[in-house]
């Protein structure tokens, strides 16, 4: 009866049960984190750009100077396509970029796209 009142190595064992779950709550707390951070640098590259090919247009003279100047205002992780071209709402950029989660069993990709005009 007096193996019942032993506790050693309980602290262990609750260990071995919360700390695989905690662990899981930081890292994708980690990649929520990171995700947020690329959309909205990516949505202020596609404003800027829009807004310099419409107003600045001795630095955004052109397609390639407007998508060069688009990437110079992206931050975030990987490297986006940006397109440009002149729609009906004035200078539209656009720009589209995949972000890769590295789950333990499996590798997800989710595809994020941003696009703004400015007349």
């Amino acid at each position: 009866m007096t193996s019942w009142k032993d506790e050693r190595g309980t602290t262990a064992i609750e260990f071995a049960i919360v700390g695989p779950v905690f662990l899981a709550l930081v890292i994708g707390f980690m990649y929520l984190c990171l995700s947020l951070f690329l959309v909205g640098s990516l949505h202020f590259a596609v404003e800027e750009g829009a807004r310099c090919a419409s107003i600045r247009t001795t630095v955004c003279s052109d397609s390639a100077t407007t998508i060069a100047y688009a990437q110079s205002r992206y931050f975030g992780p990987s490297t986006p396509t940006f397109t440009y071209q002149t729609a009906g709402c004035g200078n539209s950029v656009s720009a589209t970029v995949n972000y890769v989660v590295e789950l333990v069993i499996k590798r997800v990709t989710v595809p994020i796209a941003a696009t703004a005009c400015y007349p």
